[in-house]
C-alpha cells in the first residue's frame, strides 16, 4: 500500500483524520522467482519506476488511477517495463504508453474509484517472459490467504528493491470496520504488505487478480494498525469491458 498511497509522494490529510501517503513496497516479502509472475508491469515515468501494473490483454496494464495524477505522469515520458524481474538488467521490453484511462469517479482524496487502464503502443503477444492474468468478476468468494508483489520500499522510509519481491497476505471479510470506503478491499498489513512505489499492483488470489494495491497508513509500512487497501477490481467490470472492448 493515516493512508498511504504507494507512490513516493506527500503525505495529505484524509476525511477520517488519518494521513495518507501515497508509496508503497514490499514489506516481509521474499524474492520472487524470476519470471513467475509475468502479467507485472513496472510503470514508468521518465524510465524511473513510479508505480507497479499488470497486464489484463495484449494492450491494456491495469494499475492505479493515482499513479497518472499524483506522480507527475501526465508530463513525463510514460513507458511500461514488460517481463521484467531486476529492473537494473535490460532483460525486459519497453512499450510506450499510448492513451490512459482513468475511471471518470476517481478521487483523491479522498480515495475512490482508483483505477486506470493504460494503453500501450503495441501488442505484447509475442513479448519474452509476459503474459495476461485473469481479473476477477465477482468478489464475494474472495478468502484466505492471497499474495502482492512489487518493486516498492521493503520498510518505512527504506530502500526499493531492484528485483521483484512477493509476499502472502489475508483478506479481511470486515473491511468496513477499518476503512469507510466504497469498492475496496483489505489485506494484509500486520504480516507483511505493500509499502511505497507498490501502487497499482494486483492482489491476486488464486491466480486471479482481484485487486489493485490503492493506500496504507501513513509512514506506516512495518507495524500499520490497519490492513492495507485495494480497490475491488469485480466492481468495474462494465468500464473495463467498454475500454478493452472498443478499442
Amino acid at each position: 500500500m493515516a493512508l498511504v498511497h504507494l507512490l513516493l509522494l506527500p503525505a495529505v490529510l484524509l476525511p477520517l483524520g488519518h494521513s495518507a501517503s501515497v508509496n508503497v513496497g514490499i514489506v516481509n516479502g521474499t524474492v520472487a522467482k524470476p519470471h513467475s509472475r509475468p502479467y507485472m508491469v513496472s510503470v514508468q515515468g521518465n524510465r524511473a519506476h513510479t508505480c507497479g501494473g499488470f497486464l489484463v490483454s495484449d494492450l491494456f496494464v491495469m494499475t492505479a488511477a493515482h499513479c497518472w495524477t499524483d506522480k507527475g505522469l501526465d508530463k513525463a515520458e510514460v513507458t511500461a517495463v514488460i517481463g521484467a524481474y531486476d529492473l537494473k538488467s535490460n532483460d525486459f521490453e519497453r512499450i510506450a504508453v499510448k492513451e490512459h484511462h482513468i475511471h471518470p469517479e476517481f478521487q483523491y482524496p479522498p480515495y475512490s474509484n482508483d483505477i486506470m487502464l493504460l494503453k500501450l503502443g503495441k501488442s505484447t503477444e509475442n513479448s519474452k517472459n509476459a503474459a495476461k492474468i485473469s481479473i476477477s468478476k465477482l468478489s464475494k468468494d474472495i478468502d484466505g490467504s492471497c499474495s502482492v508483489a512489487g518493486w516498492g520500499r521493503i520498510k518505512t522510509n527504506g530502500t526499493t528493491s531492484n528485483v521483484l519481491l512477493e509476499t502472502n497476505v489475508d483478506v479481511f471479510k470486515n473491511c468496513g470496520k477499518f476503512w469507510n470506503y466504497t469498492n475496496i478491499l483489505c489485506a494484509g498489513g500486520k504480516k507483511g504488505g505493500v509499502c511505497q512505489g507498490d501502487s497499482g499492483g494486483p492482489l491476486v488470489c488464486n491466480n486471479t487478480a482481484v485487486g489493485i494495491v490503492s493506500f496504507t497508513e501513513e509512514n506506516n509500512c512495518d507495524k500499520p494498525t490497519k490492513p492495507n487497501v485495494y480497490t475491488n477490481i469485480s466492481a468495474f467490470m462494465p468500464w473495463i469491458k467498454k475500454i478493452i472492448e472498443h478499442q
